[in-house]
């Protein structure tokens, strides 16, 4: 990490003494012959669970105990989404993966790890990543990259007949949940547990009359973020202020 910089509105929060850094150039993760930077809050900060809601609202992302937003000289295609519960209503492809999925249950249990969600995540990333070096997390890697230390989280868990089908990691913050990762089993992938997992994170999020489920970054023009622009309303950050994205086609 390279000198501090003053984060968005810090000022306007009363957190005039948050320290941010900015990482060193690394591989984009999303475009092979790009180079992306982040911006970081200071992990050591012992206020970061009371920091994370307003981070949200800055456009930051929660990864195990680091909270980031990508700030890459040459590019701004990451995209932070957020959808208003309040108003949204499942398309007809949505509607049909609801139907579809009438057999499973799904429960909210604390944000822990045993052994079978470990052997869904790791069954999850040897079938998704295969060779993208997640392949080989254990259960250290599960808690620093799921878990973390110091954030409020749960876990939504979807059950087919008893089974563990799928685990959606999910933070709760002061007026909102943040969708933070989904790993399901890879062989009911036809179900479109992904998809479900949102649409019951978003139900969860009505329950409990909270405003917004984060949905992290969306890229404009990349097929594996085209999933996000088919809930709507959609809200973008423009590195300034929340606004609403263009319907996408229902």
């Amino acid at each position: 990490m390279q000198t501090p910089s003053p984060p968005p509105a810090q000022a306007d929060a009363g957190l005039g003494d948050l320290r941010l850094f900015h990482t060193a150039p690394h591989a984009c993760g999303y475009w092979a012959d790009r180079e992306a930077r982040d911006l970081v809050l200071d992990p050591r900060d012992p206020r970061m669970g009371q920091v994370y809601t307003q981070a949200l609202r800055w456009g930051f992302r929660r990864s195990g105990d680091i909270v980031y937003r990508p700030h890459c000289a040459a590019c701004r295609a990451c995209v932070a989404v957020r959808i208003p519960v309040e108003t949204f209503a499942p398309n007809r492809s949505q509607r049909r993966t609801l139907a579809r999925n009438a057999d499973i249950e799904a429960r909210v249990v604390p944000a822990e790890r045993n052994d079978e969600r470990l052997a869904l995540y790791r069954r999850y990333l040897v079938a998704r990543h295969p060779d993208g070096g997640m392949d080989d997390h254990g259960a250290l890697e599960f808690d620093q990259f799921l878990i973390g230390s110091w954030n409020s989280g749960r876990l939504l868990e979807l059950r087919l007949d008893g089974a563990l089908v799928a685990v959606a990691v999910t933070d709760l913050v002061e007026d909102a949940l943040s969708a933070v990762y989904t790993f399901y089993a890879p062989e009911h992938a036809s179900r479109g547990l992904g998809t479900l997992a949102i649409l019951k994170q978003i139900a969860w999020a009505q329950r409990e009359r909270r405003r917004y489920l984060y949905l992290g970054y969306w890229i404009d023009g990349h097929r594996k973020m085209a999933y996000k622009r088919n809930f709507q309303p959609l809200e973008g950050f423009d590195g300034r202020r929340w606004r609403l994205l263009t319907d996408a086609a229902r």
